[in-house]
């Protein structure tokens, strides 16, 4: 096998495709839940100390 088709085969090669954006998708999942969250807990004790407050 000569280098011209070892790298036709390598850029032909899909293995491991689908895990590679399956990971993506999970990190782009992760890091939307992380920024909603953050916001969501400064709101929820912001919340919570005006209850306190009005108490």
């Amino acid at each position: 096998m000569d280098i011209v088709t070892a790298i036709k085969k390598l850029l032909n090669d899909e293995t491991g495709v689908t895990a590679i954006e399956y990971g993506l998708i999970a990190a782009l999942i992760a890091v939307a839940a992380v920024t909603v969250m953050g916001t969501v807990g400064t709101d929820l004790s912001s919340t919570f100390n005006t209850i306190a407050g009005d108490l």
